[in-house]
């Protein structure tokens, strides 16, 4: 049984952006890699099968939605995540951290803010109720499904995580907004570090435990916001930690950030980590983040909006985002994207999926979402191949120059 590791291979002039391969139990991953979100087991609208027939190499789940149902004992007892949903490769956890700061402050699924709004160490969107409370222990929430009260600390998210048995687990951290103080920033900076050893600590007890598994690779989770100094030091710290001979087998990059500086941040991070250990950049969306990421030395990073956008009558093309649901698609009897080799561009056309997104058909996210999720999956493949080749800028000129090209005309 093949253990964890990583073996890098070209890496960009600055010294960041690198191809590679990740190895798992379950497989190897080459990356630059993007990883298919399948939130609760599932990569919404698809199955396991179709996600792998397009290309996907590895899936993210999500611990806090798997503990809340059908709960981690189940996956375990089914034989892990990828046993549970028929899914033979490579797989992702995070920790539920994310969920602390959706749920404590209802952004939902927003990372990327503006820093012009006003700052505050109570933090709420408008109109929504607090449902998760922060204290040096750990996190009490409310589930979102029957408002029942839970506990996660670092040492249950470990629990979590080891009994949904994935290749990769991410150590449970403190996920700030933008519009968290500077002060707040710092003290939940040094809040993720303590919860950091914790997870170590409990991360080997478990892995001792359950030697019958294979194991289970841990990442610790980067945060500090917009802030430079920051950043550098918690890619220091925990690059530094070692709990009895436990050290991470990786680091995720998380954490809101304006957008414009993605790139710089990931930098930041990058620099100061272990140049022989994976990155992966937690919840990015549009192409040109994911050239900014690889290029400042991401690895692999996952992202909802291939399937979310798809629910929505929105599809990706090589010329931009198009909605389906124009009536100019009313009568356009060809593919999603000429040229696409997807199952669904090689099988149906633009009219067809029209037809089932106004009938509210589900086949219509099936179909849409197998699209999207096979463009991103080979938009990252092609950056992959553009680093190995010595073409990586000429390449990203000319996608994302015809990607925005209608952006830039309007």
């Amino acid at each position: 049984m093949v253990e964890f590791g990583f073996t890098p291979s070209t890496t960009l002039s600055n010294g960041l952006g690198r191809t590679g391969t990740i190895h798992t139990p379950h497989g190897d991953i080459r990356t630059p890699a993007f990883i298919a979100v399948g939130t609760k087991a599932t990569v919404k609208a698809v199955l396991p099968e179709s996600v792998s027939d397009l290309g996907a190499q590895a899936v993210l789940a999500n611990a806090y939605h798997l503990y809340l149902a059908p709960g981690s004992d189940l996956v375990d007892e089914a034989g892990g995540l990828g046993a549970f949903m028929n899914w033979p490769g490579p797989t992702f956890t995070d920790s539920g951290g994310f969920q602390v700061m959706s749920l404590g402050v209802g952004f939902k699924k927003v990372l990327a803010m503006e820093t012009t709004r006003v700052t505050s160490d109570d933090v709420i969107a408008e109109g929504k109720e607090r449902m998760a409370h922060v204290d040096d222990d750990g996190v009490t929430f409310r589930s979102h499904l029957d408002g029942s009260m839970h506990r996660f600390t670092p040492e249950v998210s470990m629990r979590v995580q080891h009994e949904l048995g994935a290749d990769i687990m991410f150590a449970f951290d403190e996920l700030t907004t933008l519009m968290n103080t500077r002060a707040y920033q710092e003290e939940s900076l040094e809040r993720t570090r303590r919860w950091a050893q914790r997870c170590l600590a409990a991360h080997a007890s478990l892995t001792r435990e359950r030697s019958h598994r294979p194991y289970q690779a841990l990442f610790g989770v980067i945060q500090g916001a917009q802030y430079e100094d920051l950043r550098r030091k918690a890619s220091r710290d925990l690059a530094a930690l070692d709990v009895d001979g436990t050290r991470f087998d990786g680091f995720g990059i998380g954490g809101a950030l304006e957008k414009e500086n993605l790139g710089t941040i990931v930098g930041w991070c990058a620099s100061e980590l272990p140049f022989d250990k994976p990155r992966h950049l937690l919840g990015i969306s549009e192409p040109d983040d994911f050239f900014a990421a690889v290029e400042a030395g991401a690895d692999t990073f996952d992202c909802v909006n291939p399937s979310r956008v798809a629910r929505n009558g929105a599809i990706y093309t090589a010329d931009g985002r198009f909605n389906l649901q124009r009536a100019e698609n009313r009568r356009a009897f060809t593919p999603l994207e000429d040229g696409c080799d997807c199952y669904t561009c090689t099988h149906y056309t633009r009219a067809y999926v029209f037809h089932l997104i106004k009938a509210k058909e589900m086949l219509a996210s099936t179909l849409a979402t197998i699209h999207n999720e096979r463009f991103t999956v080979r938009l990252v493949d092609d950056i992959r191949a553009s680093m190995e080749s010595g073409t990586f800028s000429d390449f990203r000129g000319d996608f994302l120059g015809r990607f925005y090209a209608r952006r830039t005309q309007a």
